[in-house]
């Protein structure tokens, strides 16, 4: 069994991840590239803002890749890396409640998309360069709070049967919301208001994408290694 989860979990990450690279490198890439021209044109303001702190803190002498190839590379590693992460989490539910069909995977993938970009994404959309955001700890909370409360809902709202507990799955699915996200104080953004529409649009249909891929492939796989 364990040789089976590896192994649908190992060719259904490369592959989803695959599409996930293609469909940014087209779409979500530009848009970044676009954003940090105007980050990088912006002039270097000496002020600061109680309690708020930049989304993307760049230090002199830190790495990042190059335009070109080394994006790519490097973008492409990250996605396989997070794929394959999350096709194990998928068919290792497959193991406990095996779908009947590959169809199956798609309502697993979109859960996938629900729980760990949906949700989180309304409280903490997709930022672009040059955004300002909230302290880094608390938006990871809030982002783990979000995707285990929306996990557990999802869950008993499909598979509890008794009303109480869909009920409280319910509650589990609005209890971050209402909390609300961390949110700077002061709300900035060196990228026009158009430009960050798309990569929020963008940002969502690739994830979308991806987890629908994902869920598919995952259970296709693992229902041939089933057969075989």
């Amino acid at each position: 069994m364990i040789t089976r989860i590896a192994r649908t979990a190992g060719f259904s990450g490369l592959l989803a991840a695959l599409l996930l690279t293609l469909l940014q490198s087209f779409w979500v890439a530009p848009l970044i590239l676009e954003a940090e021209t105007y980050e990088s044109s912006a002039p270097v303001a000496q002020h600061e803002h109680a309690g708020e702190v930049a989304a993307h803190e760049h230090s002199a002498e830190a790495w990042s890749p190059e335009d070109g190839w080394q994006r790519v590379l490097s973008t492409t590693g990250g996605n396989l890396v997070v794929a394959v992460g999350f096709a194990l989490i998928l068919t290792a539910l497959y193991s406990l409640r095996e779908p009947k069909r590959a169809g199956t995977g798609a309502l697993w993938g979109l859960a996938g998309f629900a729980v760990f970009c949906l949700a989180p994404t309304l409280g903490l959309p997709p930022e672009l360069p040059g955004t300002a955001a909230a302290d880094l700890g608390q938006r990871q909370a809030w982002w783990i709070g979000t995707a285990s409360a929306t996990a557990l809902g999802l869950a008993l709202l499909v598979f509890a049967r008794h009303w109480l507990l869909k009920a409280l799955g319910a509650v589990l699915l609005v209890i971050p919301h209402v909390i609300g996200a961390p949110q700077p104080e002061v709300h900035e953004s060196l990228a026009p208001a158009a430009l960050e529409t798309q990569f929020k649009v963008a940002s969502w249909l690739t994830n979308a994408a991806f987890w629908l891929a994902l869920g598919l492939l995952s259970a296709w796989l693992f229902r041939r290694s089933s057969q075989a």
